[in-house]
């Protein structure tokens, strides 16, 4: 198919970098001539992307008061607007940045440009005041998460489930011998994946309390511990903080004696590791999709987990039932199953202690690590669409039809 069309996007963040240089590849294959302009990260511009503004120059671009307050940020988006006023695309595709995309989809919507979605912000979650902006200037809304196309379509929304792109992924196939000899690891132990975030301040909140509750798990198991590296955080770094723990702050003790390893590859790590420890967050989903047994856990201020508290509030779509604490389900995992199939442990009840308790049934054989492995199998079930299409082909799919090319 030929086409002239133009085509603005926006993605600030790493996972949509990485989505928008699969959809610009595909759209080139189904739109020969097709040109592509906006805010993307140098994977969108490997595949084709005139960058406006490169993402990693704006990476604070989603807090609003920084986009007031702060004019380089704010010149920035400025530019995009006024890249979309001048080059008038035929479509828009806007790629989570929730703050940032929304304001963009208001200027496309004043121009009469339209707009697909892709990776809806959590507005089923919080924010539900943005519903309405969704409403006024999207045209079609695709989703990665099951339950988030009824949310959508009950309120009026042109939504379509396209399945997650992470499902799409074919799985590691390295074995566990070749593993063991990148990186130094002995074969005849158990392996524990430790992930504490994707940024430094997550790394700071989480890394201590499972380097601790790995201490623990020493005692009575012969572990080593793999501890993947985002590419976001620096290894030294990382390293860094891994040191200060190890070493004692009392000269006369001496150094606490773990088997960390720093790996390079999350999703290899937990294919081949026992269990796991992970920091809420995407790589949650990576770890259901891996199939590998997991507790999760994550610590915010006090002031930022009572007011989460207030304001999360889940649609009637998502069965969220609380814990024994009255606490909301907040692992993704658990929200696409439809009840609690990982444990969360959330602030104070992130500890050493019952980090360490919950994850030894996950590693030792019997009916709890079972029934974990059966219900993450049913809950990948539910991140695939049926049919032969990728997430991405869908998402093109949608984008060919707002051009009315399909």
């Amino acid at each position: 198919m030929t086409s002239n069309a133009r085509v603005f996007l926006s993605a600030g963040e790493a996972s949509g970098d990485h989505y928008g240089a699969e959809l610009i590849s595909e759209l080139k294959r189904r739109l020969a001539g097709a040109t592509f302009f906006g805010l993307g990260g140098t994977e969108m511009e490997a595949a084709g992307l005139h960058r406006v503004i490169k993402a990693e120059d704006v990476a604070v671009m989603g807090i609003t008061e920084i986009l007031r307050h702060i004019p380089r940020i704010y010149m920035s988006y400025r530019k995009l607007v006024d890249s979309i006023k001048r080059e008038r695309p035929d479509v828009a595709v806007l790629i989570d940045f929730p703050d940032v995309n929304f304001r963009l989809a208001k200027h496309c919507k004043r121009m009469g440009i339209p707009v697909v979605w892709f990776v809806s912000p959590q507005l089923w979650a919080w924010k539900r005041q943005r519903l309405r902006w969704v409403q006024q200037r999207v045209a079609r809304m695709m989703v990665i998460f099951p339950f988030e196309a009824p949310f959508y379509e009950a309120r009026g929304v042109n939504a379509e489930f396209v399945g997650h792109p992470l499902a799409a992924l074919p799985l590691p196939v390295s074995s566990r011998e070749e593993f063991a000899e990148k990186y130094g690891l002995d074969v005849g132990k158990t392996w524990i994946a430790l992930l504490p975030g994707s940024r430094e301040k997550e790394v700071v909140a989480n890394l201590s309390e499972m380097l601790e509750a790995a201490d623990q798990l020493s005692l009575f198991m012969d572990c080593e511990f793999l501890i993947p590296a985002a590419t976001t955080i620096s290894v030294d770094w990382l390293k860094n903080q891994m040191k200060s723990w190890i070493e004692p702050i009392d000269r006369n003790s001496e150094p606490r004696r773990l088997n960390l390893h720093v790996v390079f590859d999350a999703r290899e790590a937990m294919s081949h590791a026992r269990a796991s420890v992970v920091a809420s967050g995407t790589a949650t989903v990576q770890a259901l999709l891996i199939g590998n047994p997991f507790v999760v856990v994550y610590r915010v201020s006090k002031t930022t987990f009572a007011l989460a508290k207030r304001l999360v509030k889940y649609p009637v779509e998502i069965p969220a039932p609380v814990d024994e604490v009255g606490n909301l389900p907040i692992a993704m995992v658990n929200l696409i199953a439809g009840k609690r199939i990982v444990p969360e442990l959330i602030n104070e009840q992130f500890t050493a202690a019952s980090v360490a308790s919950a994850l030894k049934p996950l590693i030792e054989n019997g009916v709890e690590r079972e029934r974990m492995v059966r219900d993450l199998t049913e809950a990948k079930g539910r991140l695939v669409v049926s049919g032969d299409e990728s997430p991405v082909e869908r998402v093109a799919g949608a984008v060919l039809g707002v051009l009315g090319l399909a």
